[in-house]
């Protein structure tokens, strides 16, 4: 301990003697450090952490498996069945996310809110705040109407009043119980749900499908194993009861299985190798701060090589003087560490502000015990890994020759140390950059893609009805739509409006099978094709741009006393009748019934950009011919599609003015420019972008530097010898050539080397690019030539240094 105290207390003073260098590799360790600490807590919080529910292993997520979607919403007679049934699970609960109307509790407002299973917090192991979780009783259809807050919503609407259990609130005008109140820290964020402000049981629902066994109401659900039970005995369970329900229900089961996952995969299985990969790529940066740092050590070892001979000649072992590098080289990556937590703490802020919408768990990122242990190994990890090298060459044997040349010995294997690192720098820097090129490239595609509508100046929102529609008889409501269309299109700016139920572009989908009327009807609807439905008004194709391509589209003729007419998209067409004109032809929806084809329209890309769903059939069915049954579902929310003369977002004031005039009890909510609606469908991958561009920056500029050192500290040792040179005849040009053939040297093999790495090392990316392999050759060619370049603009300005020696000045050089 009195040894390693010594080596402390002599490193700082070294390092203190030297403040400038100790900055250059204090500053470059933080840039590496502290970018990996900043991912790491993303990582950490996304993929690392456990769950916060009790024995989240055994937690499992269940979905649907139908046609090709392996995630497919689950019917709820279906999950009443694998509730009833199945021999594996302590319990299974249902949920989907709803909204509400709130009322009577100042202005009225929409609020967030899940439906569950009355096993639902049970099975994640919450203990509510206060109050109780729902009884089986209440989870079923004409019990009381009971309600689960959460403490954010109670401290909001209640101020946290100690006296709500019992209280009541009302949503979309039912009188509901507050029975419990929700911990602080809980948060439910599965898939694309958001944070609820209420929970209700979600056998109360009385909705006309949601009780029918072909329909799936946008409704997963979640389990627990029981002890010692394994996923793929709850498999072979499950897969038995799917197999006997479709033996039951032939018509509405046949082809439909049961997917299992764990519920955290489900949850992060799609963002981890996103994630991962931003993380590799990260870490390059710190090794190349790391072999930058190394190759500063081996030049300033040159400047001490004749201290450490002394100090060899004097009895110290070669261990002892190997500890006291490695010593000061912890010390400067402690303090490099130091500065990098306080870069982190600001990167992840930045971070999680740039990342996608809807990250999983994006409540557990953050700075804990975790994040810093991390940061603390990996910059003793790091001091040690660019201080060994360093440290063992200093150490060699040698000491005759070191005090003969006044500490320039050992230059010729110092030299073959750095341009190794020059090397391995430059493949690090290429592998990133063609990492960033490659989704540079990707984007580029993406962008170039038409959506099938255009976005511009259109933008979405949707507005919840008064709670008392939902008495009204189907007229009543029609005219209250039919009002509400009017005046919104009646606000100073608004071009063209268009209500709409069902699927929504880029953002929801509604699914139906469907058949054409004169060919065989197939038995079962598994086996029919299914397509996306929109119900939307005349104005639709002028509000979103959609093309007319054949035909008429819907007019304010088309009515619920008028034939049923509908339009498909020229997918649909080109796939159920190729060669043919679909005009007059009938189409049949499993709800709505048969229709006439009036007209074709352009296809949209209903997923994003990417558009990379099963499903591409779509077909729109006139909003003033939903069915009687149906209609009460519109009188609840519906969606509303604005296109204006100016920025739409400015008008949605006047507009939420003019809804609330016509009925006070209305609200307006859930608004979203279209435009970016679309950069939002690719947001993954401009994050991706951005940080990989950040990183190839970063690694290309300390390459850059790592080059140019190297090639500046070969020239200062090599005066001498170019003066001889020049004394003996030799060019200027020629000292030039050979300086920078050295450099390019070590470019070219660190380059051939990052063109190695990374046709292994994209591979890991290819999720994320679209339009373009992994292997792009395109991108390999244009990085390699791009890292080349800079190398040699890197080593020109030593290079140009070096021919400008004074031979006599050189040959008096010491």
């Amino acid at each position: 301990m009195q040894t390693l105290w010594q080596d402390l207390v002599y490193g700082v003073r070294i390092l203190a003697k030297n403040r400038g260098f100790m900055l250059i590799v204090v500053l470059t360790l933080a840039l590496g450090i502290g970018a990996n600490t900043a991912l790491f807590s993303v990582v950490d919080g996304v993929l690392l952490k456990p769950l916060p529910f009790r024995n989240p292993d055994r937690i499992i997520a269940l979905f649907e498996h139908r046609l090709e979607f392996e995630r497919a919403s689950i019917s709820y007679p279906n999950f009443l069945d694998w509730q009833r049934e199945n021999r594996t699970f302590d319990a299974l609960a249902a949920f989907r996310p709803d909204d509400f109307s709130l009322t009577g509790a100042g202005q009225a407002e929409k609020v967030h809110a899940d439906m569950v299973s009355a096993e639902f917090f049970s099975i994640l192991g919450v203990r509510l705040a206060a109050g109780r979780e729902f009884s089986h009783d209440e989870d079923r259809q004409g019990a009381g109407p009971v309600a689960v807050i959460t403490s954010g919503f109670w401290k909001r609407k209640f101020g946290s009043a100690p006296d709500i259990v019992g209280s009541r609130v009302a949503l979309d005008g039912t009188d509901y119980t507050i029975v419990g109140v929700l911990p602080a820290n809980f948060h439910l964020s599965m898939w694309n749900f958001q944070d609820a402000d209420v929970f209700v049981p979600i056998g109360q629902w009385n909705d006309v499908l949601f009780h029918d066994r072909d329909t799936a109401m946008g409704m997963d659900a979640i389990g627990r194993l029981k002890p010692g039970v394994t996923l793929a005995q709850a498999k072979a369970d499950l897969g038995g009861i799917a197999a006997r329900l479709a033996t039951t229900y032939p018509q509405t089961n046949v082809g439909v299985g049961v997917t299992l996952i764990p519920l955290k995969d489900s949850m992060v299985g799609e963002i981890k190798p996103f994630l991962l990969v931003l993380f590799a790529a990260v870490g390059f940066v710190l090794l190349i701060a790391c072999v930058n740092v190394a190759n500063l050590l081996l030049a300033r070892a040159t400047v001490r090589a004749r201290e450490f001979a002394i100090r060899t000649a004097l009895g110290a072992s070669r261990s002892r003087v190997i500890r006291q590098l490695l010593t000061e080289s912890v010390l400067l990556s402690i303090l490099g560490g130091g500065l990098g937590l306080i870069l982190a703490a600001w990167g992840t802020q930045a971070a999680v502000g740039l990342l996608p919408q809807h990250l999983p768990r994006a409540e557990a990122i953050g700075f804990d015990g975790r994040v810093f242990v991390f940061a603390a190994a990996i910059s003793i990890i790091s001091g040690i890994l660019f201080g060994l090298a360093p440290a063992r060459r200093t150490a060699q044997p040698g000491l005759r020759t070191t005090l003969q040349e006044g500490g320039r010995g050992m230059s010729v294997a110092r030299h073959r140390a750095q341009g190794v690192f020059v090397a391995m720098e430059m493949a690090m820097a290429m592998i990133l950059l063609i990492g960033a090129g490659l989704m540079i490239r990707s984007l580029a595609r993406l962008w170039s893609i038409d959506p099938g509508f255009n976005p511009r100046h259109a933008a979405t929102f949707q507005v919840g009805l008064a709670p008392t529609m939902l008495s009204q008889s189907p007229a009543a409501i029609r005219a209250t739509l039919l009002q509400l269309h009017d005046t919104i299109a009646a606000v100073p700016g608004v071009e063209s409006v268009s209500l709409l139920r069902g699927g929504l572009p880029m953002l929801g989908d509604s699914d139906d099978p469907f058949w054409i009327e004169g060919k065989p009807t197939p038995l079962a609807d598994s086996d029919k094709p299914w397509g996306l439905w929109y119900e939307v008004e005349p104005d639709y194709l002028k509000v979103m741009g959609i093309p007319l391509k054949r035909g008429r589209f819907f007019t304010a003729q088309d009515t619920e006393s008028s034939p049923r007419v509908v339009v498909i998209d020229e997918a649909l067409a080109a796939k159920y009748f190729p060669g043919e004109d679909p005009i007059g032809r009938h189409l049949v929806d499993v709800y709505v019934g048969p229709a006439e084809i009036i007209g074709v329209v352009g296809h949209v890309n209903q997923w994003g950009l990417r558009d990379n769903e099963g499903i591409h059939a779509e077909f729109y069915i006139p909003f003033r011919q939903i069915p009687d049954r149906f209609v009460s579902r519109a009188a609840r929310s519906v969606d509303v599609l604005m296109r204006s003369q100016q920025q739409p977002l400015a008008l949605i004031e006047p507009i939420r003015q003019a809804i609330e005039q016509m009925n006070s009890e209305q609200v307006l909510y859930e608004v979203r420019a279209y435009d970016e609606v679309v950069a939002s469908s690719i947001a993954a991958q401009r994050f991706s972008m951005v940080l990989l561009g950040t990183f190839a920056a970063l690694a290309l500029l300390l390459s850059s530097i790592g080059i140019y050192g190297v090639i500046s500290y070969l020239v200062s040792q090599r005066t001498r010898e170019f003066g001889i040179r020049i004394a003996l005849g030799a060019q200027r040009r020629d000292i030039l050539r050979m300086v920078l053939g050295h450099g390019a040297n070590m470019a070219l093999i660190g380059v051939a080397l990052g063109l190695l790495g990374a046709l292994g090392l994209t591979r890991l990316m290819s999720g994320l690019l679209f339009g373009i392999s992994a292997t792009d050759p395109i991108t390999f060619l244009v990085v390699a030539c791009l890292l080349t370049l800079v190398a040699l603009a890197a080593c020109y300005i030593p290079a140009r240094r070096a021919t400008r020696v004074d031979p006599i000045v050189a040959l008096r050089y010491e």
